[in-house]
């Protein structure tokens, strides 16, 4: 991703649902195995079967995170302010080269 002065809709998407602890969207899928096309990975049939599984769960998450990012940008107080006022501080501190490493925190699903 490019460095610049707003947070990428990814980065924002991944803070958000960390602030929020939203265990099932997006990222959360994507760290029990999900493969979607945007994220330019080989699909595979368990990665399909996450998306599918979560469905609802995943276009919950959407809406959440898309009001809550709304909400931010509207300067109206959120759960996730904080931590998207501390990223977009973090992420206006990258220089050319720089990288931004950030670590799920939420435990992904246990299989058995």
């Amino acid at each position: 991703m490019a460095m610049g002065a707003d947070l990428p809709h990814d980065l924002s998407t991944f803070v958000i649902e960390a602030a929020l602890g939203i265990e099932h969207g997006f990222w959360g899928c994507v760290a029990d195995g999900a493969t979607f096309k945007s994220l330019g990975r080989k699909r595979t049939p368990q990665g399909r079967a996450i998306i599918t599984s979560r469905r609802a769960e995943l276009d919950a998450a959407e809406i959440i995170v898309n009001g809550a990012y709304g909400a931010w940008r509207a300067g109206q107080p959120t759960e996730a302010t904080e931590a998207l006022d501390e990223m977009l501080g973090r992420w206006r501190a990258l220089t050319d080269g720089d990288d931004l490493v950030l670590e799920w925190p939420l435990a992904p699903a246990r299989r058995r």
